[in-house]
């Protein structure tokens, strides 16, 4: 754990002024004061791939703004089976059901090494008092959470095993505004795409032999965007 002076934090040093903090919509909108008093309670983590940032059913007390770094939510069935619901980058919240709930109703769990600062939920809430302005924006957050699930049902979970390939490239490089992506391993692809691990390895194995993707180390995915957009018709 990490705990950052809010003089740095406020001036920009200690990295804090491209924080994911400073610029998310929940706190974009606050005075020095407001930061100030939020700050001072914020606490930040770094996970390496494969921990445990929360557990599905763990106590909710807390939501976590993402700094660098992939973050993958996973929910478990009774009968053991697991399914990816969502994955999320840098500027994203995990945890928003904090604010409601008492128990988180996913597991997080860091597929990059990632940097996460953790905001106690009761702390928002009294923000959210004494800025109610502040309510559109939180809800412009649930809303964009909505939106991902709608398009992991709708995009990532139908359809040609290559077009599901595909469209996750394209919306990973889409959200990191490059031709390049940083993806996981291939269980973790499957279990996001509905897919099997020999299914996703051998559709990956044909996209690079198509020359519509190249891999230059290992998770590092450098897209053709025009043929892979070309490729969905």
């Amino acid at each position: 754990m990490k705990t950052v002076s809010t003089a740095e934090a406020w001036t920009g040093t200690a990295d804090c002024r491209n924080c994911a903090i400073r610029q998310s919509v929940l706190f974009a909108r606050l005075d020095e004061p407001d930061f100030d008093a939020i700050h001072r309670q914020i606490d930040q983590y770094t996970f390496s791939p494969g921990s445990i940032v929360y557990s599905q059913d763990d106590a909710a007390d807390a939501i976590f703004t993402i700094r660098t770094g992939l973050v993958k939510l996973t929910q478990y069935l009774p009968d053991g089976t697991q399914r990816i619901v969502r994955l999320l980058q840098s500027t994203d919240v995990i945890g928003l059901e904090a604010l409601m709930l008492d128990r988180y109703e996913h597991a997080a769990t860091a597929l990059h090494t990632t940097e996460v600062c953790r905001i106690p939920s009761s702390v928002v809430r009294e923000l959210l008092q004494r800025k109610p302005q502040l309510f559109n924006d939180l809800m412009a957050r649930w809303h964009r959470a909505v939106s991902d699930c709608d398009r992991v049902i709708t995009e990532l979970s139908t359809g040609p095993a290559r077009a599901r390939v595909v469209r996750l490239l394209l919306w990973l490089a889409e959200r990191k505004g490059d031709r390049q992506c940083d993806l996981f391993s291939r269980e973790d692809l499957g279990a996001l795409l509905g897919l099997t691990t020999e299914t996703v390895s051998r559709t990956m194995a044909e996209l690079k032999r198509q020359g519509w993707i190249t891999e230059p180390r290992i998770n590092l995915i450098v897209c053709d965007i025009d043929r892979l957009r070309a490729a969905l018709g």
